[in-house]
């Protein structure tokens, strides 16, 4: 009985936490500029399946919080169920007075407007959580200056020397040796571009890092690239540097394009052969992830909470039927023919995309599971 309350506790509970404010806030982003254009909203819920507390606001609006705590979701009148697709019978004996507040009636401009406002939510809620810790907190630093060349190393091999100032990796401003160890860390098997000081003149390598399997401090295993640098770190080189409102905007949309980026990247590395399925979570794994953080503050949580608010919207927002980004393909093929896909074809890409999100589900719950468990692949 102890052992499955600290479960719940250590695992269950943040991941509901992460998951609940992720899912209000991009529905909150649909809801707003749903609102704004006039658009009627029948109900707001947080959570599936059989209403706990609910109530109606002066707009009609049925606000709820429901039993299972895995989402939530905005459904405008007119739409047959929370997913979407359109109740054709409701849309056809609608009122007059109605009518022109369906989702299904505005205009493609207003609904390429609210469906992107999810996605949007998402990526504003990873930018203002960023943006507040690093005003808030500042970050510790090291000089990026590299201490040792491994003898037989990738970066020897590309002609690193000890002394070497790291500058930038990729564009990416390097600000101290933690953001080259990153850089490099994220982008194992693929060229990286590095940019560095020697003798007051600045120069420019390239090199492969190679891919090694690492433990982190919760036992899990993961990939990264290493290219055979080091650097002997005194107390006196840790630096805690606070940037202004202003240049911390600038580190902060950095920040996201890098996640972004990286994130792209290692999606791709499973076209061309080099991804790992295993670093691949679903469900249980996203719950064991927070569970682990949570133990080290709130203030780690918070700061994964902002980077998979961040990967889901990019998520959503790719061109797949079913996903935010699925509508908005279809509205922009609707902009510019100047008429809609037929129902046909819209359908067959739905079935399309809720197979293949379908598997995809499917797929990350069983690397979850059976994998990690009985150390398949490894």
């Amino acid at each position: 009985m102890f052992d499955f309350a600290f479960w719940l506790l250590s695992y269950i509970v943040p991941f509901l936490v992460v998951l609940t404010v992720i899912v209000f806030v991009h529905e909150m982003g649909h809801y707003l500029v749903a609102r704004w254009n006039g658009v009627a909203i029948q109900t707001f819920s947080v959570g599936f399946g059989r209403e706990l507390i609910g109530w109606n606001d002066r707009h009609g609006t049925r606000w709820r919080i429901s039993a299972i705590p895995l989402g939530g979701y905005v459904r405008f009148v007119g739409d047959m169920n929370p997913a979407g697709g359109h109740d054709a019978d409701v849309i056809e004996k609608a009122p007059p007075e109605l009518a022109p507040r369906l989702f299904v009636n505005k205009n493609v401009w207003q609904r390429i407007a609210i469906v992107a406002a999810g996605p949007l939510a998402n990526v504003l809620l990873t930018f203002l959580i960023l943006y507040a810790l690093l005003l808030g907190y500042g970050r510790y630093t090291i000089t990026p200056v590299i201490g040792e060349v491994l003898a037989g190393s990738v970066a020897e091999s590309a002609g690193f020397l000890a002394g070497d100032e790291i500058i930038a990796v990729d564009g990416y401003a390097v600000r101290g040796f933690e953001d080259f160890q990153r850089y490099v860390a994220t982008s194992p098997e693929r060229p990286v571009s590095v940019e560095l000081k020697r003798n007051g003149e600045t120069q420019n390598l390239t090199l492969v890092p190679e891919a090694v399997q690492v433990e982190d401090r919760f036992g899990n295993e993961q990939r990264i690239g290493r290219i055979g640098v080091t650097r002997d770190v005194e107390d006196a080189d840790v630096v805690l540097y606070r940037p202004g409102p202003v240049e911390a905007v600038g580190m902060t949309l950095e920040e996201i394009r890098f996640i972004v980026q990286r994130t792209a990247a290692f999606l791709g590395d499973f076209f061309v052969g080099r991804g790992d399925v295993e670093q691949l979570g679903g469900p249980v794994k996203v719950a064991k992830v927070s569970g682990e953080v949570a133990t080290l503050g709130i203030v780690a949580l918070i700061n994964l909470m902002a980077l998979l608010s961040l990967n889901i919207g990019v998520f959503n927002l790719l061109p797949v039927p079913m996903l935010d980004g699925g509508h908005l393909m279809y509205y922009l093929v609707e902009a510019i023919r100047g008429r809609p896909l037929s129902l046909r074809i819209q359908e067959i890409g739905f079935r399309f995309g809720f197979a293949l999100v379908l598997a995809l589900m499917v797929f990350t719950l069983f690397n979850d599971t059976v994998f990690d468990h009985f150390g398949i692949l490894r």
